[in-house]
């Protein structure tokens, strides 16, 4: 019997989640809209980072501008979303 393999979303997907919700998140509620989304055993990896929970791949974002607008309402700056 295999072991039961946690699932990894890239972070892209995720920022792609969040553009296409339309919607404005602080970081707790950002973070509860990934684990509805992905699931809530789900990890997340970037480009450089790995093994990452939905709040810190939030905190990981949030550190890299990512995002844009206040503390109160943010969503993904598509300007700061690469494209690899």
């Amino acid at each position: 019997m295999h072991p039961q393999l946690t699932p990894s979303i890239h972070g892209h997907e995720v920022m792609d989640a969040i553009l296409a919700s339309g919607r404005l998140f602080t970081r707790e509620s950002l973070a509860a809209f990934v684990v509805e989304r992905f699931g809530l055993g789900t990890r997340f990896h970037t480009c450089s980072a790995a093994g990452m929970t939905a709040a810190e791949l939030v905190d990981f974002l949030a550190a890299r501008g990512k995002f844009v607008g206040t503390e109160e309402g943010f969503t993904v700056n598509a300007e700061q979303v690469c494209e690899h």
